[in-house]
């Protein structure tokens, strides 16, 4: 095991149970409805602005790269549990963690929820600076409660992130490839009264 890993993660998660207001935050910071609840509000908001057509047409490509990360930023995360079937910390450290979420079954590394947040995050920044910034500060804030409530290591929600972040520069470029069908794709939802 990697000290580094252990050791934040037992620093984190030494607070854990001692603070019962700070532990509630952290407990619905980590969940797993906030922030995908707030990410697709950002995405469909994102979708439907923009004060001039070019700019709606950037938004609406935004959108759909960031959908499309969605998807692809979940293959890195199943190829990797595929290979390395690495336990939670709470099963790992047993008693030494303080398990403030439920305890998944699936591997630790890499971080699933932490590559989606950072996917829309990124997608989202491309267009819009502050959504975006606010959506990195979402993406951070889910990482950190996480390592505090005993699910992940530091390394899985890095990693998490590295994902997110790389899955969105891969759908860049897949799109680029694909072109002239995403436009195609966005004009047909014009076509039919979605955006």
């Amino acid at each position: 095991m990697n000290p580094f890993d252990t050791e934040l993660l037992l620093w984190f998660n030494g607070f854990a149970g001692t603070l019962s207001g700070f532990d509630a935050a952290m407990q619905f910071l980590a969940g797993d409805y906030l922030l995908p609840m707030l990410s697709v509000l950002a995405l469909v908001g994102l979708w439907f602005t923009g004060r001039s057509a070019a700019v709606r047409e950037l938004r609406q490509r935004a959108v759909f790269i960031g959908m499309a990360s969605l998807g692809l930023s979940n293959l890195p995360v199943v190829a990797l549990n595929l290979i390395w079937d690495r336990p939670r910390p709470f099963v790992d450290l047993g008693d030494r963690v303080t398990l403030l979420f439920y305890p998944a079954t699936d591997p630790s590394f890499a971080a699933n929820p932490t590559a989606v947040a950072f996917a829309v995050a990124t997608s989202v920044w491309a267009v819009h600076r502050s959504l975006g910034y606010a959506l990195f500060a979402g993406a951070i804030l889910l990482s950190i409660a996480r390592v505090y409530s005993g699910v992940f290591y530091p390394t899985d929600v890095i990693a998490g992130a590295a994902i997110g972040v790389v899955a969105v520069y891969g759908t860049r470029w897949l799109f680029a490839v694909m072109e002239p069908l995403p436009t195609l794709v966005i004009r047909l939802a014009r076509a039919i009264c979605l955006g």
